[in-house]
């Protein structure tokens, strides 16, 4: 190990912002995966004997990659906000502190969800593909109409930090009230800002004119917007979905909107990804998709790579992390 470098970190990924690494360099000596997808192989090769992981891509976080570092290992942080793919068991179970990068990407998330139930709403895509397809049909009076945002319900399924972000811009666009489906109620202030009621899930699917997915992926949440709520939902509904793509069935998805039993929907998560080209939801009018681009913006994965690259650190030096994910 290079003279005055106290710990070992791997850096799992090439293109994590050199904000972050900066940091790390400070006090520690780097090592970093070179591949791009990410090679396991050569991942579990340079994991070996490190004190601390910057973890910075969507591999497999489990006990093969915790074997694989040794039992010095004392601090991982993600570069995410959801952790699905980690197996957060197996890391408790070693003790060792792991952090993630929630609130850092909501301002982010939040802006894109805004723009997706705008996209699917106003049949943008739809719209697109008529000029594409020179049926640019202007001597209709009632041609490509959408819904209405102003006096709409918004339902969120998961009303967290992202939830909230994206209330808070539709207030400025006079919806009428907010219903939310979460495990625990909000505090009171929160529901007095938004004008917010939690509901059951049913009611949410009932009564909401939008539905942003914004929860966790657990077992509790996977494909729980399925044929049945479908059919629970208004025929005028729009689906937003910026969280995992596994909460929605797709199969299921796919059939609500070609049969027009909701109106549209707005997706920057999907169930896989990458998603084919040949995917048969590409191939409707009312679906905008997007390649899970919510937190790409410069500045918020160069702030995503500094929280984690802090969480590395603070967990080395035995504090508390800036944002542990337990």
């Amino acid at each position: 190990m290079s003279a005055g470098k106290a710990f070992k970190v791997l850096v799992t990924h090439p293109e994590v912002p050199q904000e972050g690494i900066d940091l790390l360099k400070e006090n520690c000596e780097i090592i970093q995966v070179q591949s791009v997808p990410t090679n396991r192989a050569e991942l579990l090769e340079k994991i070996r004997g490190v004190d601390g992981v910057l973890w910075g891509g969507h591999q497999p976080l489990n006990a093969e990659a915790l074997d694989a570092a040794g039992p010095q290992l004392k601090s991982i942080s993600t570069m995410s906000a959801g952790i699905d793919y980690v197996d957060v068991p197996e890391v408790k179970r070693r003790k060792i502190p792991l952090g993630h990068t929630p609130t850092v990407l909501n301002t982010a998330v939040a802006d894109l969800a805004v723009g997706l139930l705008i996209a699917a709403s106003r049949r943008f895509h739809e719209g697109r593909k008529k000029i594409d397809n020179d049926q640019w049909e202007n001597y209709h009076l009632n041609w490509l109409l959408g819904q209405d945002i102003r006096d709409s319900t918004v339902g969120f399924y998961g009303f967290g930090g992202i939830g909230q972000a994206i209330a808070k811009r539709l207030s400025g666009f006079d919806i009428d009230k907010v219903l939310y489906t979460t495990r625990r109620r909000v505090h009171k202030e929160i529901e007095e800002e938004f004008n917010a009621k939690k509901v059951d899930f049913d009611t949410l699917l009932a009564e909401s004119d939008f539905i942003v997915i914004a929860s966790p992926l657990t077992k509790d949440t996977q494909g729980v917007f399925n044929a049945t709520a479908f059919n629970k939902m208004k025929q005028t509904a729009v689906l937003i979905n910026i969280a995992r793509g596994k909460i929605v069935n797709q199969d299921d998805l796919y059939e609500a909107l070609k049969s027009n039993r909701i109106f549209s929907a707005g997706l920057d998560v999907t169930d896989p990804e990458p998603l084919s080209p040949t995917d048969k939801l590409l191939t409707l009018d009312n679906a905008v998709v997007l390649p899970h681009i919510g937190s790409a913006t410069k500045r918020t994965r160069a702030d995503m790579s500094t929280i984690a690259a802090h969480n590395v650190l603070r967990g080395l030096a035995g504090e508390p992390m800036l944002s542990p994910a337990y």
